[in-house]
Formats: structure tokens, C-alpha cells, sequence
């Protein structure tokens, strides 16, 4: 089986959205999908098959003080409007379609980091009532989002503690892998000092999360060589943009360029994804 991985990224997460689209024109797609933040927030638009939607949503809100905001700090301690993001969007204004969502026959799978243990959690969203908890978690990054309450505990960014889960892919039996990265190649995470600041603020409360953060660079870069290992050996196609995009982009036409480079990258390897799935 073939898994499709996802990295998140905030609104780098738009060249994702571009690759998903290309799937949907190709009628590819995977049994088995897992993603951390932006990545699997993303693909739930390519699970229910509303191609386009990700980036409508962008055209039309980003710069929409009720999408992001230091305003929405006030009501929901987040830069980002939880409830406009959330529910007023996927409910009212560009409606999800969760009924094709969950009738989805694979796995869709969301990590969440939990903000006691610091682990990962795994979330199968097409099996639940109601996703939204999840995916409001996955993206809950730590110093811009609270942590978000499921069931009796709390989370945070499933990037925090893995960033790109390619093991769990490997772990859940899957041999081959198409990997999304939002980050071009040679790209190296630093531990900046706006991280440092935030584990400073979160040292107390969440000490196992700012042990996470203080480390996740060091991951990170260790599982980029793993993954690009796994390519060289054909187990693993990887699709990453050709320059950097910025996670807090305000400007539509560059995150409409960052969309088409998805499209772009896809169909350049549109016959080797094909031909890989089939082997």
C-alpha cells in the first residue's frame, strides 16, 4: 500500500493544496492518509473531492480580520479566528461536504501533539462524528494558538512532535510513500528566537512541549535525510516547492503562485507517481 504524508506548514500549505487539486484531476488517489497541521487540513478538500476549495478559501478570507488577526486574540486567543476558521467557513461560507468526507474507505489520519506527555496522538477524522476538534488541534501552534481539549486531554501542533510522519506511515505497514514537504529542497529548520521565547512562555505549564520545541529542529532535519534515504531507494516519492513560501503570507497572488507550483510539481511527476502506485 501506498501512503500519501503530509507536512503542515501554515499557509505553506497552499502548495499542497495545489498538489492535492492535480490528484483530484487525475483521479489519484491513496487508502492511507496522514498529515500533521496545515498538510492534513488540507486534504480533508481532497478527501471530500471539492478541488479548488483550499484556495478559494485563501482568495476570499486571508486577508479578512476574522481569518487572522491580532483582534481574535480577544475572543479566541489566537491569531487565527477558531470559530470563523473552523466553523463559520466550513459550515456557512464555502461548506464542507462531510458527507463525502466520511464516506471515505482508507485511513485519514491527524496528529495532534498532547500537551501533557508531549507525544503524538493519532486521530482517525473520517471515523468521527464531528473532525473539527482534531484538526483545530493539529494546527494549534504552540505561542498562537491555545491548546485544544479532546476527550479528557489537551493538545497542541502534531508538528511539534512530528513534524512529517513518515514513520507512523511505515509503522501502520505501508512500503511505498508519496511525500508532500512545504519546504524546498536544502532547506534547514533553526531553533529561531521567536522558538526560543515561546518555550520560554510555555516552560512552566507545558514543560514536555517546550522540551519538543527545543529539539524539534534537530528532528526534523534527521527525518528529511531519512525521507530523501527512502527516496533514493524508490520507496518513496517526494514533492516539494522549488522556492520558499511564507507561512504568514498576506499576498494573494504569491499564495496563488505557491498553489500553482503544487499543480506544477504534480503533473511533472504525474506519470512516475502513476507508474510507482502501480508497482
Amino acid at each position: 500500500m501506498t501512503s500519501l504524508v503530509l507536512e503542515g506548514g501554515s499557509l505553506r500549505g497552499i502548495f499542497t493544496a495545489g498538489v492535492l487539486d492535480a490528484f483530484l484531476e487525475n483521479d489519484i488517489e491513496f487508502d492511507y492518509v496522514i498529515g500533521v497541521s496545515a498538510g492534513i487540513s488540507n486534504a480533508a478538500s481532497y478527501i471530500s473531492k471539492q478541488k479548488g476549495r483550499n484556495m478559494e478559501i485563501l482568495r476570499r478570507y486571508r486577508n479578512d480580520a476574522r481569518y487572522v488577526s491580532l483582534n481574535n486574540i480577544i475572543k479566541d486567543r489566537s491569531i487565527f479566528g477558531i470559530d470563523f476558521v473552523f466553523k463559520q467557513i466550513p459550515h456557512e461560507l464555502l461548506p464542507f461536504d462531510y458527507e463525502t468526507f466520511k464516506a471515505f474507505p482508507g485511513k485519514f489520519l491527524a496528529g495532534a501533539t498532547n500537551a501533557h506527555t508531549g507525544e503524538i496522538e493519532y486521530f482517525e477524522c473520517s471515523e468521527l462524528e464531528d473532525p473539527t476538534a482534531p484538526f483545530i488541534a493539529t494546527c494549534s501552534i504552540p505561542g498562537m494558538f491555545p491548546p485544544v481539549k479532546i476527550n479528557d486531554e489537551f493538545y497542541f501542533d502534531g508538528g511539534v512532535s512530528d513534524s512529517i510522519p513518515i514513520l507512523k506511515a511505515i509503522e501502520d505497514g505501508n512500503k511505498k510513500h508519496v511525500i508532500i514537504l512545504t519546504q524546498p529542497l536544502h532547506f534547514q529548520k533553526k531553533l529561531d528566537s521567536k522558538t526560543k521565547l515561546i518555550m520560554k512562555g510555555l516552560k512552566r505549564k507545558y514543560p514536555k512541549i517546550s522540551f519538543r520545541l527545543s529539539r524539534r529542529h534537530l528532528v526534523y532535519n534527521e527525518i528529511i535525510k531519512f525521507i530523501h534515504k527512502l527516496e533514493a531507494l524508490n520507496h518513496a516519492i517526494v514533492l516539494q516547492p522549488s522556492f520558499a513560501i511564507d507561512s504568514m503570507e498576506k499576498d494573494i497572488n504569491k499564495l496563488e503562485a505557491a498553489y500553482f507550483e503544487g499543480k506544477k510539481v504534480a503533473y511533472e511527476n504525474m506519470s512516475k507517481i502513476k507508474a510507482f502506485m502501480k508497482e
